[in-house]
């Protein structure tokens, strides 16, 4: 499998040598320069669109709940049969 690998490197290698060295220093550089302007502007780009989505939907997901009155037992939990279910004392 690494026979494999580095074969493919090799051909990688020699085709881009060859087609670089047939065009001249000057569109090299051209080339060069505007793969590096592409790049970093797409770098740049997908940096900051991450950095401004991380926060954009988690405050439409928060939903603050307000505080209710807790329903009191109207039961003794210790004595269930000292009261009535409307709270009054049995006699």
């Amino acid at each position: 499998m690494r026979k494999y690998i580095v074969r493919i490197q090799d051909w990688v290698d020699d085709n881009l040598r060859r087609l670089c060295g047939r065009i001249t220093p000057e569109k090299r550089l051209a080339v060069l320069l505007t793969m590096f302007l592409f790049f970093g502007i797409t770098s740049i780009y997908i940096f900051v669109s991450a950095i401004y989505n991380i926060g954009k939907n988690e405050g439409q997901q928060i939903e603050i709940e307000h505080i209710q009155m807790l329903e009191l037992q109207k039961k003794d939990s210790i004595n269930q049969l000292k009261f009535y279910n409307d709270g009054r004392e049995q006699n």
